[in-house]
């Protein structure tokens, strides 16, 4: 097939762009008139400028919806006799240009909405920090729960020591060397015996024979109860008891003098030591004696005496 007008005789034969180069024009080839949208047309390509958009095709009549008036466009390039510029309608404004989204430019569809995206993105990462704060925050509440030790105490812990009763201190109440005490039955002061602390180093002696005692009397004790009397001495090798009268009165027990220096027997110089007994004593004038009785075993050196208040034992 050559370009241009063959001859043919159906459209089909012909070339439909043969006005398009040069031999066809040379042959003849004229554009197509055939027109456009009414049956049994054939639809020819146009030079450009020939086609005037929205105008009806040859011998068809533009059609409209059903109750609407066709609209009139002019041709191709031209103004429309029916269009006014929306500024020039009241309230119109400039025409804005469409708006350009998404990427790389033009007009028409919108791209993604990436920061949207972010936001969203931003909230979960959020979220999840808030959940894990949460959950550990509600671990440590489980741990207390659970039983483990609080390091502070409950109200139902002692906080406190339990006390034991200590009472005053000995150079609050009273206290004596024994040689400053009334003697009776024999009983001498010496100073013999190396380690007495008593005044002098001075000591009672000759306690071992019956009716053999010393007697304390205490002034002003500022309160009754239950007191603790000490007495430090020595023995010779060998446990040592006395009898104790307290107001007049024999103390049940007797006041034990034992060897728990360990001292061997005979040598006062190692057998320095300390006893003690629990009277109970009135508030203000006492007496303290401590006797020989028969039955007693009293080779014992005596240095000092003091109280101290309450059961102690030191």
């Amino acid at each position: 097939m050559t370009s241009g007008n063959n001859g043919a005789s159906t459209p089909e034969d012909d070339d439909p762009f043969g006005y398009l180069y040069a031999d066809g024009q040379a042959n003849g080839a004229q554009p197509p008139s055939g027109g456009y949208g009414y049956p049994n047309s054939v639809n020819r390509v146009r030079a450009v400028g020939q086609r005037q958009y929205g105008q009806p095709a040859q011998g068809q009549q533009q059609t409209a919806a059903y109750g609407q008036v066709p609209q009139q466009q002019g041709a191709y390039g031209q103004p429309n006799a029916h269009y006014a510029a929306p500024e020039t309608f009241p309230g119109g404004g400039a025409p804005t240009a469409p708006q350009q989204t998404g990427h790389g430019g033009g007009g028409g569809r919108r791209g993604p909405n990436t920061k949207g995206l972010l936001i969203g993105a931003i909230a979960v990462v959020a979220a999840v920090v808030i959940g894990i704060g949460v959950a550990m925050m509600n671990g440590n509440s489980d741990d207390k729960a659970g039983g483990k030790a609080s390091p502070t105490p409950t109200t139902s812990q002692n906080t406190k020591p339990s006390k034991s009763p200590t009472g005053a201190s000995s150079t609050d109440l009273p206290k004596t060397d024994a040689k400053d005490l009334q003697r009776g039955g024999g009983a001498t002061v010496a100073s013999d015996v190396q380690g007495a602390e008593a005044d002098g180093g001075n000591y009672v002696a000759n306690l071992n024979n019956v009716g053999a005692s010393v007697t304390w009397t205490i002034d002003d004790l500022p309160e009754a109860g239950a007191y603790t009397l000490f007495a430090t001495y020595s023995v010779p090798g060998q446990d040592q008891s006395m009898s104790l009268v307290v107001n007049g009165e024999t103390f049940g027990s007797k006041v034990g003098f034992k060897n728990f220096a360990h001292a061997p027997d005979g040598d006062f110089t190692k057998g320095w030591t300390r006893t003690y007994s629990w009277p109970t004593l009135k508030k203000g004038s006492n007496t303290i004696t401590l006797t020989c009785q028969a039955g007693d075993k009293c080779n014992v050196l005596l240095d000092q005496l003091y109280l101290k208040k309450g059961r102690v034992t030191s």
